[in-house]
């Protein structure tokens, strides 16, 4: 087997602790009876991959909301519910990350959205008191910065590329398993990443 010298890892779900009934069970609360059908952790509505993608910007994405929903909510509340979902970062997944760096490139690729991205960097900012994504990583790539998403498959030709990344020497780390298979697609190696899994996992 071809010896690993990259690897990128997914956000939500790996690095950071994210639950999607939450913000589920928080959009229910407010009337929206139908919010696992248009967003899940397999599958999600256009509204979501648009937002995702950086092609709409946050009011559309409230506004749009309020329409799918029927609700008259506001701005703050959407947010409020849309956020549920991000729980904390544990430091222990930092000092990992921390370890593991100077023998690997490391990577982050989330797909990811203007409105979450505030709430976790405040998070990050709370936690740690500066911006250790940008600290520990290489490069992060979030995607609603560069128009794409996992798991197509032009997302992660464009990470491989820019880098200059043998796939056959980097793995992919995501707890999302239609975004292993997109991986799989352009020659990743993957490891999916399950509930209860943690990053030392990988090595083992």
């Amino acid at each position: 087997m071809t010896e690993i010298k990259n690897i990128i890892f997914d956000f939500g779900g790996v690095i950071i602790n994210i639950d999607y009934q939450l913000t589920v069970r928080s959009f229910q609360e407010l009337g929206f009876s139908d919010f696992e059908e248009q967003y899940s952790k397999l599958k999600q509505s256009d509204l979501f991959d648009e937002f995702e993608k950086g092609l709409i910007s946050p009011a559309e994405f409230r506004n749009r909301i309020r329409e799918v929903s029927k609700k008259n909510l506001s701005d703050e509340q959407v947010d409020a519910a849309w956020n549920s979902i991000l729980i904390d970062l544990p430091k222990s997944n930092i000092e990992f990350l921390e370890s593991i760096k100077d023998k690997y490139r490391i990577f982050l690729l989330s797909n990811t959205n203007a409105i979450h991205e505030l709430e976790f960097m405040k998070i990050i900012q709370q936690q740690f008191g500066e911006d250790v994504l940008q600290k520990t990583f290489e490069r992060v790539y979030l995607s609603h910065h560069i128009n794409m998403r996992k798991p197509d498959v032009e997302i992660f030709e464009y990470v491989l590329n820019e880098n200059k990344l043998n796939p056959a020497e980097t793995l992919f780390v995501d707890d999302s398993f239609q975004h292993i298979e997109g991986a799989k697609e352009v020659g990743l190696k993957t490891f999916y990443f399950e509930n209860g899994k943690t990053l030392a996992d990988i090595f083992f």
